[in-house]
């Protein structure tokens, strides 16, 4: 055999090796509509395939490790974990299922092969689902679809199969990805099946499915190229550029080529190369196309940059993501309150901490007023807002935020607003409320059907109408609404939508506040505070029943005299104060009103806090 005849071989074999490599991975994201059981059941996953040794934990979520997401029982940062199921390394991206985190979305897919979407049995297919498997599907990604929850009572396994075929035939699935498996099971109880008369007592069933019907990575050799999808940070290497090898092979130490968003190129080098192993990350010295990895030492990249070949770079496209579709104003905490709970008040703390979420939060934007410490942050709505606050006030921080403002856009010129889809579940004796409400904001009702005991609503609703609807809804509803929103488009402006009826009741001085007063003043308006609390002049302390502001004065004591008549102590008898979570108190406060945030308390004020400066400055538009 002579030299060049060994050489060919060498390569096929090469080719050969590195087919049989490919085979053993699968790279899957797991997509569905909130709380439908997505976290859950890459919890079971991981324990099934011993990732976990510690089985006394196994009712505690690993992947929601953060307090925010516990809490709220939603998933809102990405997380990448990898299985070793029978020789195949399964690498599973636990998707957000909320809209708002469609930055989120939008990134981790581009690192996956197939999706398992995930649906709830009872449920069904919801605007969430839709949202996030409209991405897959344009991507090309392969589905398989998983009934959960099939232990709840009422639920309509069949039912929802249908649904979901429906849904994908109207997302104009291709034929490929319509004649998709479908397992059933309960993540939560730990089993699937793919058939439901034949109940099994682990997940077995779907990993199984995973590794037949997932297509494995193509064997793509040449020049490297991988696209940054992801960030983590590390106090002692800085910060690590995630994503997915898409052509080629990387090395450790290896000098490789920056591709920018705007076209520029950067030399740098990797300094170390980790893959997700379990829950963790490995150190290796390679890594081939088609597996997901982290790189060490990358300098001065971005979401959506590229690496590849330092002598023929050819960058990939960078991640398109969809546009933000509301404002806040941001700014440092003035109030008389200033400083008294949070670690981090002035504005420069707030500047370094906005401009630090740019760079993992794709979906946000930031400017910094010329005149003021006032920054414009934009998002994809008031969830999206109102996390980065949470996570904020949690980490020490004060600052006020004015009322969320929709984003207009001139098309054509035509001045237009972003509208959302709504879907509102409610049950029958509520729905006329519903709608006459949701009339009222300008929404257009689409759809009507039942569910059970429950009516099904769909509108076309602008985002603006969105904004304080919640609560109204709740209130009118006795707390039985379920309302989901989704952003569809931009369409001519809709004409006024008329805001909150009710003024506000503000505190005329500082001081504390005695039931005494409160009672007195009970038939002014409904309070958001107690007895016995803080307040300082120009703070929002209730609703008037009216729809001007008022001024009261709360923290006025009973006179107490040496005589005692009839009736002169009578019980003082109060309704219990409003409390508002963040969101309904962002969808609350007025135009010129701000809320006040800090790490133990939410405070509603007036931009002007001196009643006489709001009389002077009323004709201000804020």
């Amino acid at each position: 055999m002579n030299e060049e005849q060994q050489k060919a071989e060498n390569r096929l074999t090469l080719r050969l090796n590195f087919g049989d490599y490919m085979q053993k991975i699968r790279n899957i994201a797991i997509i569905a509509h909130v709380d439908h059981g997505k976290t859950t059941l890459v919890d079971k996953l991981i324990y099934h395939c011993t990732a976990i040794k510690d089985h006394e934990k196994k009712n505690e979520l690993i992947l929601d490790n953060n307090d925010l997401e516990r809490e709220r029982g939603i998933t809102i940062l990405a997380k990448n974990v990898s299985v070793d199921y029978q020789g195949t390394k399964i690498n599973i991206i636990d998707t957000p299922g909320h809209s708002d985190f469609g930055g989120e979305v939008e990134r981790v897919l581009n690192m996956a092969d197939g999706v398992l979407l995930l649906a709830d049995a009872f449920e069904g297919t919801m605007p969430q689902t839709r949202f996030v498997l409209s991405k897959a599907l344009a991507l090309g990604l392969k589905p398989i679809v998983v009934i959960n929850k099939v232990d709840k009572p009422n639920c309509r396994p069949e039912e929802v199969h249908e649904q979901v075929f429906d849904l994908m035939f109207s997302l104009d699935a291709t034929e490929e990805q319509l004649d998709f498996p479908t397992i059933y099971g309960s993540a939560k109880e730990g089993w699937m099946t793919a058939d439901l008369s034949d109940k099994t007592d682990n997940i077995g069933p779907l990993l199984d499915a995973i590794i037949e019907y997932i297509p494995a990575p193509k064997p793509n050799p040449g020049t490297p190229q991988m696209l940054i999808t992801s960030l983590d940070y590390s106090s002692y290497v800085g910060r690590i550029a995630i994503g997915r090898v898409h052509r080629g092979e990387l090395k450790e130490g290896m000098q490789v080529a920056l591709g920018k968003r705007d076209g520029s190129i950067k030399r740098t080098k990797i300094k170390e190369l980790h893959v997700f192993t379990g829950l963790g990350r490995q150190k290796v010295e390679q890594v081939s196309n088609g597996d997901i990895c982290a790189l060490v030492g990358i300098e001065g990249f971005d979401i959506g940059d590229s690496i590849c070949d330092i002598d023929n770079p050819e960058p990939l496209d960078p991640i398109a993501v969809d546009e933000p579709t509301m404002s806040m104003v941001f700014t440092n905490n003035d109030s008389p309150f200033f400083g008294k709970e949070g670690k981090f008040v002035t504005s420069r703390h707030l500047h370094d901490r906005l401009y630090k979420e740019l760079e993992k939060n794709l979906a946000l934007r930031v400017e910094k007023s010329a005149s003021a410490d006032v920054f414009t942050v934009y998002g994809r709505g008031v969830l999206h807002l109102s996390v980065l606050i949470e996570t904020m006030r949690r980490e020490g921080y004060e600052l006020q935020v004015g009322q969320p403002q929709v984003l207009y856009k001139e098309i054509g010129g035509v001045k237009c607003e972003p509208i959302e889809e709504m879907h509102v579940d409610v049950p029958d004796e509520y729905s006329g409320k519903v709608v006459e409400m949701v009339s009222v904001r300008k929404g257009e009702m689409q759809n009507m059907e039942r569910k059970g005991d429950r009516i099904h609503l769909e509108f076309l609703i602008p985002s603006r109408g969105i904004i304080g609807l919640r609560t109204n809804m709740l209130t009118a509803t006795a707390g039985e609404a379920v309302m989901t929103h989704r952003f569809i488009e931009y369409q001519p402006l809709k004409g006024e939508i008329e805001g909150r009826k009710n003024g506000s009741l503000i505190a005329k001085e500082p001081g504390t506040t005695f039931a005494y007063a409160l009672n007195k003043l009970q038939d002014r308006g409904r309070f958001f505070i107690p007895p016995g609390e803080e307040v300082y002049e120009g703070m929002v302390i209730g609703e008037n029943t009216r729809a001007d502001d008022l001024t009261i004065n709360v923290t006025q004591s009973k006179k107490l005299t040496n005589m005692r008549a009839s009736g002169s102590d009578e019980k003082t008898k109060l309704a219990p104060p409003i409390q508002f979570s963040l969101e309904e108190a962002l969808e609350y406060i007025g135009k010129d009103e701000y809320l006040e945030v800090t790490p133990k308390s939410l405070r509603m004020r007036k931009i002007l806090l001196r009643e006489a400066e709001r009389k002077r400055g009323s004709k201000i538009n804020y």
